[in-house]
């Protein structure tokens, strides 16, 4: 397992690679249990006339919330459903499953990893047994295998199951490296490739009918982003900004409220690029890790949930970002 070190603020920390990506994405992790008997899910929010969303809490994953703080969606055409992203686990899909139900009797045929997080694709066997082709961009699904046995155990630390009772799911049906066209009936759902953001190829889900986008972690409203291993903050700011070329679409972020574009901008945008080019800086300059990190100044994004877990460990990922930019 690789290893990486990195300054805290004014301490030196030394964590694996993996489980910093899972520290960084879920905050205080590895504490939850699952409570049995209780529903995981909230009932999904009708987005628009085809779009229904489960909108998830901040945090990381707990005994309250069951691993479900983030955002999920789905969308139903006249003959088919396609989900996006199938949960944290394969309880998580189940319910998925159940709500979509609720709404329509129409089969899921299409389930799509918007990236390689285990939030994202976990639920992907219960959603391939029920019919669905699972869908992600080959350089998520290559990180998915490469990852997989790792994440199913942190799983089992975060909802306290024993060892080896949760599985990597198998490998995505469909591994796409251009934009494909998804037919519902009378309803589209456009898969479109940007670049790397928080992971190294996420894909985005446009609706043209109701002029929506599922946008997944490229956009964060209300908490922290998190920069972890896989992903790239100055891909990231370019495929924020190539996400103008859907106009006044109402965008379904990762995390936070379905929002235009703009709402978007200070809590990713602008917290990305101050990342960048004041790390960009430091190592131009020579500026040891240590001493970059201290000086720079994130205090105008502290009131962002889970700033005090990831404010330090962005900045240090940032520097060494660019720190490998400038060989």
């Amino acid at each position: 397992m690789r290893i990486k070190c990195y300054a805290m603020f004014s301490s030196l920390m030394c964590v694996p690679m993996l489980v910093l990506s899972l520290m960084a994405v879920s905050g205080p992790v590895f504490a939850a249990a699952t409570a049995e008997g209780k529903n995981i899910l909230p009932l999904p929010q009708k987005v628009s006339a085809h779009v229904y969303a489960w909108i998830g809490p901040h945090g990381g994953p707990s005994k309250e919330n069951q691993g479900y703080r983030m955002n999920m969606a789905f969308v139903v055409g006249e003959k088919a459903v396609a989900v996006i992203e199938t949960g944290y686990t394969e309880a998580m899909a189940q319910e998925m499953l159940k709500h979509i139900a609720a709404v329509t009797k129409l089969p899921v045929k299409y389930a799509i990893n918007s990236n390689s997080q285990p939030d994202r694709f976990f639920g992907n066997e219960v959603f391939r047994k029920n019919g669905a082709q699972i869908i992600a961009h080959e350089k998520e699904a290559k990180r998915m295998a490469e990852t997989g046995g790792d994440l199913a155990g942190a799983v089992e630390r975060s909802l306290g199951l024993p060892g080896g009772s949760v599985k990597a799911p198998n490998p995505p049906d469909k591994m796409i490296t251009k934009d494909m066209s998804l037919d519902l009936g009378g309803v589209k759902v456009l898969l479109r490739h940007f670049g790397a953001a928080h992971t190294p190829a996420p894909l985005v889900a446009h609706i043209p009918a109701d002029n929506v986008v599922y946008a997944g972690d490229i956009l964060y409203s209300g908490r922290l982003l998190a920069v972890v291993p896989g992903g790239n903050v100055k891909a990231w700011i370019t495929t924020f900004d190539s996400l103008k070329v859907f106009g006044n679409a109402t965008f379904i972020p990762g995390h936070g409220k379905p929002a235009k574009l703009a709402a978007f901008k200070f809590s990713t945008r602008d917290y990305l690029t101050t990342l960048y080019t004041h790390m960009k800086a430091m190592v131009a300059q020579g500026v040891a890790l240590d001493d970059a990190v201290k000086r720079l100044d994130q205090s105008k994004f502290s009131k962002l949930e889970n700033f005090q877990e990831l404010a330090g460990r962005n900045a240090n990922m940032a520097y060494l970002e660019s720190e490998n930019e400038s060989f």
